[in-house]
C-alpha cells in the first residue's frame, strides 16, 4: 500500500484553468487526462516523481456524475468552491480490503486523447463522502499506462507532506496501519477539523523549494 495520487476539485473556472493555475505554481506541466465515463467526470493530470500525480478533476453534465459515489463527489466539491477532494492510496490486491470493508470495488476506466485506455478497480469512495479525511483504494491493470507517467521527461516535483483535518486513529483504522506507513517520503499531519474533516494541504518539493497548496 502506498500513497497514489491526490484528487483536486475544479474551481469556477473549471479544470483546464485550475490545472494550468496549479502547474504553475509547482513549475510542472499539466496534460489532459480525458474522460472518466462510468464516473461522469474529466481530468488532467500533473505528473509528480515517485510514481505519483495531482489529478485535477471536474464533473460533466452527464447522468453518470449523478449516479457514481465519485461523480458524487466531486460536483459537492467544486460546488464549494473547488480545491483539495482527497488522497488515494494504492495496492496490490483489492480483495483483503474489500472483505474488510464489507463492499465490492467498482472498474473505472479512462481514455487518453490517443484512445489508449487505463483501467483500474476502485473502492472507498463511499467513505470519501461520508468521512473526507479518509483515502479511497485503487489498483491498476497496467502500470505500464500510470497518470504520473503521462510525460516523457521524468517529474522531478514530488509530494512532500499532506495536512489532513481528522483523527490518524480513525485513519489507521480505515487503513489496518497507520497513515505514515503508506510513504517513506510523505509526512502526514493531523489537525483537529474546525468543520469538516478532509485533506488541508500538500507540500511539494520543487527545484525552487517547497511549496504548499
Amino acid at each position: 500500500m502506498r500513497v497514489d495520487h491526490v484528487s483536486y476539485a475544479a474551481e469556477h473556472d473549471g479544470v483546464r484553468a485550475t490545472a494550468d493555475r496549479l502547474a504553475e505554481q509547482l513549475g510542472v506541466r499539466a496534460v489532459n487526462g480525458g474522460v472518466h465515463p462510468s464516473f461522469g467526470t474529466r481530468n488532467v493530470i500533473l505528473p509528480m516523481a515517485h510514481e505519483r500525480y495531482i489529478e485535477v478533476v471536474e464533473v460533466l453534465d452527464h447522468p453518470a456524475s449523478d449516479k457514481a459515489p465519485f461523480g458524487q463527489a466531486v460536483r459537492a466539491c467544486s460546488e464549494r468552491g473547488g480545491g483539495w477532494l482527497g488522497w488515494v492510496v494504492r495496492v496490490d490486491d483489492l480483495a483483503p480490503y474489500e472483505t474488510r470493508l464489507g463492499r465490492k470495488a467498482v472498474p473505472g476506466w479512462r481514455r487518453f486523447p490517443d484512445s489508449r485506455e487505463l483501467t483500474w478497480q476502485q473502492l472507498g469512495v463511499n467513505g470519501l463522502i461520508n468521512d473526507p479525511q479518509l483515502p479511497f483504494f485503487v489498483c491498476f491493470d497496467d502500470m505500464n499506462l500510470h497518470p504520473s507517467r503521462a510525460i516523457v521527461e521524468v517529474p522531478t516535483v514530488s509530494i512532500t507532506g499532506l495536512t489532513i483535518a481528522g483523527d490518524p486513529t480513525r485513519v489507521r483504522e480505515w487503513l489496518d496501519l497507520p497513515a505514515n506507513s503508506t510513504s517513506t517520503v510523505i509526512d502526514f499531519t493531523f489537525v483537529a477539523p474546525h468543520g469538516t474533516a478532509g485533506l488541508m494541504s500538500v507540500s511539494f518539493e520543487t527545484p525552487d523549494g517547497i511549496v504548499t497548496i
